[in-house]
């Protein structure tokens, strides 16, 4: 008959040590979340990031059983939130929605506590949506190609409107300056409403905006359409080529994800990515979404890190070969 072996008191003293480290790690997740988690969206009220914020916020409440509550902290160009969460404690109960403005301000402020991909760790994408290019019809320039050359032949008489610096209505202008050489002159607002009241009445001649904002002046007749800023016609505006049509590489999207503290724990964050993949690959949200102009947005969470790290060195050229002024 076989003999039970003695467990020396040091494998004991092991195996529980063992047990110790690797089990939290399993059922952390598994666990997760226990309690609310904070969403904090450093935008403002009232936007496409805030409406489909608070939609995929209830999407996680259902699927996780705990509330995802969305705390609204703009200023200084998302600076202050995404501050906020940087320094928040890394257990997954503080989330932030970044996106292509925050990959903007790693280079365009001169003066910053924390380092976007050093203190935040990206977690999951979420939409997608293309920017249109309009112009007031007093702009005789009725394709890309011809308004180029308008600049070109009038350089600095033709203003963009933006919601302010860094925005992505200011960096897809930018960027075009870049792929283009046109010499166009930027007029920043605070906030988006007085951008798209001069377009309209004629006191700026052109600027980018989200396209299911748009659509209707578009289609009254206050703004011309010029070209959209993905790689592909946009379902709203089938008509209206893309600016890539015209100017190869061009391409400028409004998207926004999640990122958490770094030092977030792995599970958590595989979780988070893996529950929110699977809610927007169900057909009935993203056909709703695709109907907004929005597509759902999904990526593994090494992907989007990359991902992210590429938006920044993109931008960061914009900036520096367009002598944008940092801001401190």
């Amino acid at each position: 008959m076989l003999q039970p072996i003695a467990m020396s008191r040091r494998d004991a003293m092991l195996l529980t040590l063992a047990a110790a480290v690797g089990g939290p790690s399993s059922a952390l997740a598994d666990d997760y979340p226990s309690r609310p988690v904070k969403i904090i969206a450093p935008f403002g009220a009232g936007g496409p990031t805030d409406v489909y914020t608070r939609s995929i916020a209830e999407e996680l409440h259902n699927a996780l059983g705990q509330p995802f509550v969305i705390e609204d902290h703009p200023g200084a160009g998302t600076t202050l939130g995404t501050d906020l969460v940087a320094h928040a404690d890394p257990d997954g109960y503080t989330l932030l929605m970044a996106g292509s403005t925050q990959c903007v301000n790693e280079t365009l402020y001169a003066h910053k506590s924390y380092a976007l991909l050093h203190d935040l760790i990206p977690v999951a994408p979420l939409i997608e949506t293309d920017l249109v290019l309009v112009v007031h019809p007093s702009v005789p320039a009725k394709t890309v190609a011809a308004l180029i050359a308008l600049a070109k032949e009038k350089p600095g008489t033709l203003n963009f409107g933006s919601s302010g610096p860094g925005s992505n209505y200011h960096m897809s202008a930018e960027l075009l300056k870049t792929l283009t050489g046109i010499d166009i002159v930027h007029v920043p607002y605070k906030g988006s409403t007085g951008m798209r009241t001069d377009i309209a009445s004629g006191q700026i001649q052109m600027l980018f905006d989200s396209i299911p904002t748009m659509a209707p002046l578009i289609r009254a007749g206050y703004v011309r359409a010029l070209g959209t800023s993905g790689l592909q016609r946009s379902p709203i505006l089938p008509d209206v080529p893309t600016i890539a049509e015209t100017v190869p590489g061009f391409q400028s999207t409004l998207w926004i994800g999640f990122m958490a503290p770094n030092a977030t724990p792995q599970p958590v964050v595989n979780k988070l990515n893996a529950t929110i993949t699977a809610i927007l690959g169900r057909p009935a949200l993203k056909a709703k979404w695709e109907d907004e102009g929005a597509r759902p947005f999904t990526m593994t969470q090494p992907e989007f890190a990359a991902y992210m790290a590429a938006q920044v060195d993109k931008w960061a050229k914009v900036i520096k070969a367009n002598n944008i002024a940092l801001i401190n």
